[in-house]
Parts: C-alpha cells; sequence; structure tokens
C-alpha cells in the first residue's frame, strides 16, 4: 500500500492511496478459497472447485467484497500509522481500478483540532444557595391540596359561576355533521379550567340546572383532527346540576394519598423538591458562567464538516418553528443570508465548546459507566408510562440514540470537574433574587447576540439568544415545576 499526501489546508488533508493489484489479487483468492469449503459445485468436493471455475461464478461479488474491505482496512491503516484522529467519516471515491490492476482512491479527511484546555484554576466562579422559603413551602402544600379539592351540590339554587362545576350532558356538530368525541353524558365541567375549547366554559356562566344552551366556539388550527381543525362547531349542552367546589382538608389521607406517609412526610418531599428545582436553576447559572469562560479563553480551529451538520440541525429547527408560527423577534426585517450567517456563528461556538469537553475528559480519563446510562435510560422509560418496553427496545436497537441519552451525563462529568478545580464562592439568595440573576443572564446573553453579529476574530465566544435555549450553555434541563412527589 502506498499513501501519499495531496494536500494539506488547516485541519483538512487530502491522500491518494494505492494498493497493488498483486495485493488485491490474493485477497481475492484467500476469499474464493474460504468460500470453496462452503458452495457445493456439482462434480466437486467441497474445498476442491478450482480457484477458476469460482472466480467465474463469485469472482464479480467477491471482488465488491474484497475492494470495500481494503479501502476500509487501508484507510484506517493510513489514519492510525500518521496518529490522525478525523472528525468526521472520511470522504472516499474510488479514482480507478480494473481487474489485474491497481486500485487507486482519493482519501479527504477533516482532523479534530489539537486543543489545550485552559487553567480551569483560574476560572472564577459564583454560586447561589437558596433556602426553601417558608412562604413558597406552604404555597405548595396549598397547591397539591387544591389539586385534590372535592365537590357538593349547591346549598341553594343560583346561576353557574366560575370556579363552579356543571354536571352535563353535551353533543356537537362540524356543519351539521355530529363526529367522534364531540359528545358526552354526565360529564364534569369546571368553568374556568380552561379545559375545553377556548370559549367553550366562558358561554356556560350563567346557566341554571336544567336549562340548555347552545355554545358556538372554532376549533383551533393547529387541533389534532385534522376534521376538526380550524372549523365552526356548535354544541348543545344540557345542564343537569352545578356543582360548588370544597377545599380539601391537608391530613394524612390525603397525604397518603400522594404517596407520602404523613403531612410532615409529605412537606419534608416538597421542600426537597423545591430545593432542588432551585439548586437546577442555581446549577444552570453556574454552567453558563462556565461555557461564557471556556468560550472566551478558547480560540482554535474547528472542522467546517462538524459546524456544517450542526447548524443544519439548527436551521430545520428555525423553519421547523417557522411552520408553526413562531418567529424569532431578533430574525424579523432581516434577509434570510444574514440570519444563516448568524445562526451558523451559533453553530460554530456549540461544535467548539463540544470538542472541548470532550478533549478534557479524554485527556481526564472522565467516562459514563454502563450503570449510569442504564438508570438514565430507565428514567426516560418512566417518563412514557404503559411503553416502558419498547422504549428500552427503541434506544438498544438505535446506538445513535443511546449516545445522545449519554451525552449529557458525560458532559455534566465534565462540568463537575472543572467546577472542582475552580473558584467557587456561594451566595444565599432568595428565590426572587434568583430570578433576577436569571433575567441579567439573559440580558447579558443579548448584548453577546448583538456582539456576534459584527466580524470578530473570536467567534467562540459569541452567542444568538433564540438557539442559546438549546446551546450548550442550557444543556441543564428545567427543573420540573409540579411541586408533587412521585
Amino acid at each position: 500500500m502506498q499513501v501519499t499526501e495531496v494536500s494539506s489546508e488547516g485541519l483538512k488533508r487530502d491522500f491518494k492511496v494505492v494498493i497493488g493489484a498483486k495485493e488485491i489479487g490474493d485477497k481475492v483468492e484467500a476469499r474464493l478459497r474460504e468460500l470453496s469449503a462452503r458452495v457445493k459445485i456439482p462434480g466437486f468436493r467441497p474445498g476442491k472447485a478450482p480457484i477458476k471455475l469460482l472466480k467465474q461464478r463469485y469472482g464479480p461479488s467477491v471482488m465488491g467484497e474484497v475492494l470495500e474491505r481494503a479501502v476500509t482496512d487501508s484507510s484506517a491503516q493510513a489514519l492510525n500509522e500518521r496518529g490522525l484522529r478525523p472528525a468526521v467519516q472520511p470522504k472516499i471515491e474510488i479514482v480507478s481500478f480494473d481487474d489485474g490492476k491497481d486500485l487507486e482512491y482519493s482519501m479527504a479527511i477533516e482532523l479534530l483540532p489539537e486543543i489545550e484546555p485552559m487553567d480551569f484554576s483560574k476560572i472564577a466562579l459564583e454560586k447561589l444557595r437558596v433556602a426553601v422559603p417558608e412562604t413558597d413551602l406552604e404555597a405548595a402544600m396549598e397547591r397539591l391540596a387544591s389539586a385534590r379539592k372535592d365537590s357538593k351540590p349547591l346549598e341553594t339554587a343560583r346561576k353557574a359561576e366560575k370556579g363552579d362545576i356543571l354536571v352535563l350532558d353535551f353533543k356537537g356538530t362540524v356543519h351539521g355533521e355530529a363526529l367522534p368525541g364531540m359528545a358526552a353524558d354526565d360529564h364534569h365541567l369546571e368553568l374556568g379550567s380552561s379545559s375545553f375549547i377556548e370559549g367553550f366554559e366562558d358561554q356556560l356562566i350563567g346557566t341554571e340546572a336544567g336549562e340548555t344552551r347552545q355554545v358556538n366556539v372554532t376549533f383551533p388550527e393547529a387541533y389534532g383532527n385534522e376534521k376538526l381543525a380550524g372549523q365552526p362547531a356548535v354544541f348543545e349542552c344540557t345542564i343537569k346540576e352545578i356543582r360548588e367546589t370544597v377545599p380539601v382538608e391537608m391530613n394524612d389521607d390525603l397525604a397518603k394519598s400522594m404517596g407520602a406517609e404523613s403531612v410532615e412526610d409529605l412537606r419534608d418531599k416538597v421542600k426537597e423538591r423545591l430545593g432542588a428545582d432551585y439548586e437546577g436553576l442555581s446549577r444552570m447559572r453556574l454552567k453558563r458562567q462556565i461555557l461564557d469562560q471556556l468560550a472566551e479563553a478558547h480560540d482554535f480551529g474547528v472542522p467546517e464538516s462538524m459546524v456544517d451538520l450542526e447548524f443544519d440541525a439548527i436551521w430545520r429547527q428555525v423553519e421547523a418553528d417557522r411552520q408553526q408560527g413562531n418567529v424569532d423577534p431578533d430574525d424579523e426585517g432581516k434577509d434570510e443570508d444574514a440570519i444563516k450567517a448568524e445562526y451558523r456563528t451559533i453553530a460554530e461556538r456549540r461544535v467548539r465548546l463540544g470538542l472541548l469537553l470532550s478533549e478534557v475528559g479524554r485527556l481526564n480519563q472522565i467516562d459514563v459507566a454502563q450503570d449510569e446510562v442504564n438508570r438514565a435510560l430507565f428514567q426516560e422509560a418512566q417518563r412514557h408510562p404503559g411503553q416502558e418496553q419498547q422504549v428500552l427496545e427503541f434506544y438498544k436497537a438505535n446506538p445513535e440514540a443511546l449516545a445522545q441519552l449519554r451525552a449529557p451525563l458525560f458532559e455534566d462529568k465534565v462540568i463537575d470537574y472543572i467546577i472542582d478545580l475552580a473558584q467557587v464562592t456561594e451566595r444565599e439568595v432568595s428565590p426572587e433574587q434568583l430570578r433576577e440573576e436569571e433575567e441579567k443572564d439573559a440580558a447579558a446573553a443579548e448584548k453577546r447576540s448583538e456582539a456576534a453579529k459584527k466580524p470578530a476574530k473570536k467567534a467562540a465566544g459569541k452567542t444568538k439568544s433564540k438557539a442559546k435555549k438549546a446551546d450548550a450553555d442550557d444543556a441543564v434541563d428545567e427543573a420540573a415545576k409540579d411541586e408533587e412527589p412521585s
């Protein structure tokens, strides 16, 4: 095998690879001899058929197999011998080959950059700590009790008010046609709950028990049923009973129905959940500080092919948002080329940060253990009740999806490693102060967004608020908002 470097520019390399005709021929003959021991040729015992006959029957398919393996093996060997780490799969193109002649192909690759991580002890971070206020805990407990509220018949007849629960029968039609799912008997509807189509509940305020009222509404354009989406509908509603809500007392029985042992146990669980929520927001802020400082301190070339892939993913999401009618205000009034340039800057930042974190993990032997992946997989399956087995099978059959599940685990471990080395000061704040800090961070991000639109050498430190939500800066998911313990 002869390997010649044809060109070298930045992270790009082009090679010419030639594999001699004799080497190809030897591989073909060896493969044919392997086949001869397994295939049945009339008139010959297994392994005794002449190579010429085998070549006539299986030559083309064997040649294709040998060429494919020769290219794969030789390209990997060429990279390993030179200590090259490709950023993406090499692009290989057969230049020439005829039976009995040399195989020549070209190989174009983009390399991972050489990265020298900064001294992490120079990173200064501020971690915000929030003690759960008693008022927040009491409000959370009240919300839990309110979610389990009961109802009772009115003691004195009156017209329905917001907050009442109606027991009603209804039948709906679209252009005079009754469609499935548009009728029900003895349905319990809380007025003001927004559980029905917009405007439906408002038209039932002021009704009385025994009254029949016609409700006119229009289904949303984005409604799940295509036959109903955007269509005007008429519902005939008969009010059977008006019930008023009754607050439920927070006691041990209610706490047990929520999976706790007692009210005090429930309070402890809710307090722990609220604390975890605040801790999640604080960590998200801390992580953003780290990534901003890393981006500012590192300026190395990134593979264009990786930026292209990241940009394509971002742009697909932008176009999907547009189809849903969601347009970033920052993009309004700009031509598409300018918008794409801004998102490409974001893509470059993401790739640079991703490569940096990956290199920090590699250099410091940071890895994600299989049991950590298994726990994440189990948690993901639990998010789909009734479909747990299908979720597990999907990830087992899709290595790329499993890698996406592993990626944030690895990233968090690298972030923790950096935090351990950084200078971290702590400050106790209230939940309100934590939210104010988040708003300040958002404003700072907006300023960086404006800076990113101007030509500059260090694109690594720039971002744009729209895609920042999906940037590595915000890889930590928002903390769960519901306080009820599972």
